[in-house]
This record gives structure tokens, C-alpha cells and sequence, in this order.
């Protein structure tokens, strides 16, 4: 078996196992999402944040005391964030969900991944004509 076909493999069952973890916490329910936005229900927004402490504290054992170098903030993560959370927000996915909803065979996830595509091609037209943003390690 070559490298390629192992990492494929290896990537598919990630994948895989992301989205059912996804799924059987309630990530991929439109209602549930929508519970957590309005702080109708707080269980997936402390899960959610749960995993964000875990992974701080994962960058500090690998970092080891080290200090982390700070990268200057990109003029459109404020505005990006927005977008993004709106996005979230109306849809109740985020582009990993909406892949998951589609394998559940969400159809309406359709409509999210094409919001997706159209703000992604806008973007890359609107920077390059107006805002010439360094991406930085985020090539365009």
C-alpha cells in the first residue's frame, strides 16, 4: 500500500469519525444549534467550549513554557468573524457541518454549501480588487 492510498485512508476514517462525533453530540441538528445560540439550551455551548479549553491546554504541554510568537491581526478577521457567525447562525452549520449534514442527507445543507462556494469566490474577488490583504500562510 502506497503513502497516498494510507493517508486517504487514514484522512476518510478521521473524517468519518469527526462527522459521527459531530452527529452524536448535536453539531449537525439545526435545532440544537439554534438552542445554543439563543442560550436555550448551554449543553453544546459548554461542550464547544470544553473543547477549546482542551486544545489550550494541548498548545501549552507542546509548547512547554515557550513563548508563542504573536502574528500581527489580518484587517478582516474581525469582519470575517461576523460573517462567519452569522452564517453559523442562520444555516446552523459551519462548513465541516454542512458536509456532515449532506452525508445524513440533509438537503437543505445544499443551500449552506452554496452560501459557502459564493462567499468564498466572492471573497477572492473582492480582495483581489479592493483590498490586497497579505493572507499571509492563506493563499487566495
Amino acid at each position: 500500500m502506497t503513502n497516498h492510498l494510507r493517508s486517504h485512508i487514514f484522512l476518510g476514517l478521521f473524517g468519518l469519525l469527526m462527522g459521527m462525533s459531530l452527529t452524536f453530540i448535536g453539531f449537525a441538528d439545526f435545532g440544537e444549534v439554534h438552542r445554543m445560540f439563543t442560550f436555550a439550551d448551554l449543553r453544546l455551548l459548554l461542550a464547544f467550549a470544553a473543547a477549546v479549553a482542551i486544545i489550550m491546554a494541548g498548545y501549552a504541554v507542546l509548547a512547554r513554557g515557550k513563548k508563542i510568537p504573536r502574528k500581527p491581526m489580518h484587517k478582516g478577521t474581525i469582519p470575517g468573524g461576523v460573517l462567519f457567525g452569522l452564517g453559523w447562525a442562520i444555516t446552523g452549520a459551519c462548513p465541516s457541518v454542512a458536509l456532515v449534514q449532506l452525508g445524513e442527507g440533509y438537503l437543505p445543507a445544499l443551500a449552506t454549501m452554496t452560501g459557502i462556494a459564493a462567499g468564498v469566490w466572492a471573497y477572492r474577488r473582492a480582495q483581489a480588487r479592493y483590498f490586497h490583504w497579505d493572507t499571509g500562510a492563506c493563499e487566495v
